[in-house]
């Protein structure tokens, strides 16, 4: 592994393009750009014009990374086949980092990362020595222990009418994805997959298959 390796990582896990270029523990460029659709055309238009504007190209990156959600079922998609395909061509190792990996980063632990999950839930994973898995609970059943924090979108409603400390993330959402990865390059990673928590909306259809005639 490079002694100051170049990461370009980003996400496409909810309403944006983010991207953000890693070398040397610095940030060189970083971008994000909110967007209800339309991510799978901007994103590798988007990713080249971070590598130019550090005066960088991808033949000089060591590695991608790529956040894996939980969030918008087609986004994460988006994100993870862009990184896969990405790395492929280029020869590169791809990185997998969950929203909550990167809400955590940088942040004294041990701390509750919260994340919206719509319907009246959040997901929720604890940080501490033995970092547990994320899982979905509902708003009104939170109920953590005295002095932990919590990071998110819903940072302030849940710390509300308890004793949870509320913070902001510490670095932008493509930043710590690639910080995360850094730490994770040289070691045995799996290839990125998709954080889904919670099963897909749309339901396979009730209909009998077509039969293929002879």
């Amino acid at each position: 592994m490079p002694s100051d390796p170049c990461i370009l990582a980003f996400d496409t896990s909810a309403a944006h393009c983010a991207a953000a270029l890693l070398s040397g523990g610095q940030i060189l460029a970083h971008t994000h750009e909110n967007m209800a659709k339309g991510q799978a055309e901007r994103l590798i238009p988007l990713l080249n014009q971070v590598l130019h504007s550090a005066g960088m190209e991808w033949r000089d990156l060591d590695a991608l990374a790529v956040g894996v959600g939980p969030g918008n079922f087609t986004g994460i998609r988006i994100g993870v086949s862009a990184a896969r395909g990405l790395a492929l061509g280029l020869g590169l190792p791809a990185i997998g980092v969950s929203i909550f990996e990167a809400r955590a980063e940088g942040l004294p632990r041990p701390l509750y990362v919260v994340e919206d999950a719509r319907r009246g839930d959040v997901y929720v994973q604890a940080f501490n020595d033995t970092d547990a898995d994320p899982f979905l609970i509902q708003r009104a059943d939170l109920s953590f222990t005295n002095g932990a924090a919590v990071v998110g979108t819903l940072a302030a409603e849940v710390a509300a009418g308890s004793n949870l400390s509320a913070r902001e993330p510490r670095f932008p959402l493509a930043e710590a994805i690639a910080r995360v990865a850094a730490r994770k390059l040289g070691t045995p990673q799996p290839r990125p997959a998709p954080l889904y928590i919670r099963a897909a909306d749309a339901a396979p259809s009730s209909d009998l298959p077509l039969t293929i005639l002879p």
